[in-house]
């Protein structure tokens, strides 16, 4: 039996989402736990890899059972043997073609700033703290660059293991939230696009906060897009601002 799992996870002290020889994973927990149930080795497929310290609101994950449970059920028994920063939030059954990754038809991400003198400590875990004040305006102009598809060379990294640069963006927003814990705004940059590089975010993000610290003008983006120079990007924003909020599925 093939079951969807929606996950959300604190990243902060994980080193990502894949497996690694002595290191703490996603995958490995959800592996080590359901093969446990299962009482065979299992391999759980997640709808893409998240980096060491991005957090997830919507990760989506499938895994095949030779047991059959009850949705509900499973999701107890997995959370029962997982440590507190990672949750199975929802478990349902699914076809047995369905595949997180391969059915994916598109993916939401948002980074979130803190930009205040002092941060709380409740976003300290899950935002970026910047100090110096942004021009929320000239990075919404940015934004809007990012819109369509693009070749994103300049946006990812050099490891990258896609040979097709390619990526279509739908969604590229910046928002400015009052939040009554930190008792300041909480900015968040949302992009949603039908399949990410890796770091190609954390790059946007990153080039976005340059732009809004008047450190690079927004039309360094265009030519960037245009050839795929990496030194017309800004500096890779920290992991600890990114959460995967969503994946879409058909």
């Amino acid at each position: 039996m093939n079951y969807k799992l929606l996950i959300q996870y604190d990243g902060t002290d994980f080193h990502g989402w894949q497996v690694q020889e002595n290191a703490r994973t996603i995958q490995g927990e959800l592996e080590r736990v359901l093969g446990t149930l299962e009482g065979a080795p299992v391999k759980v497929a997640g709808s893409g890899r998240t980096d060491a310290g991005v957090h997830a609101e919507g990760q989506v994950a499938n895994v095949k059972l030779g047991r059959t449970w009850e949705p509900e059920k499973l999701r107890s028994a997995i959370n029962g043997n997982l440590w507190r920063d990672i949750r199975v939030m929802n478990v349902e059954r699914a076809d047995d073609d369905f595949h997180a990754r391969f059915s994916a038809v598109g993916k939401t991400y948002v980074y979130r700033v803190v930009n205040a003198p002092v941060m709380s400590p409740f976003w300290r875990r899950i935002a970026l703290h910047e100090t110096r004040p942004l021009d929320l305006g000239r990075m919404r102009v940015a934004a809007r660059f990012l819109l369509g598809e693009h070749d994103w060379t300049a946006f990812a990294s050099a490891l990258s293991e896609s040979e097709n640069k390619i990526r279509n963006v739908t969604e590229s927003s910046i928002d400015s939230i009052w939040d009554g814990r930190a008792r300041t705004n909480i900015i968040e940059f949302r992009v949603r696009a039908n399949g990410f590089l890796r770091y190609m975010v954390r790059s946007l993000a990153g080039t976005l906060l340059e732009v809004g610290r008047g450190e690079r003008d927004s039309d360094t983006i265009l030519a960037a897009l245009a050839s795929g120079d990496r030194d017309l990007a800004g500096v890779t924003a920290p992991a600890c601002g990114l959460t995967l909020v969503k994946v879409d599925y058909n």
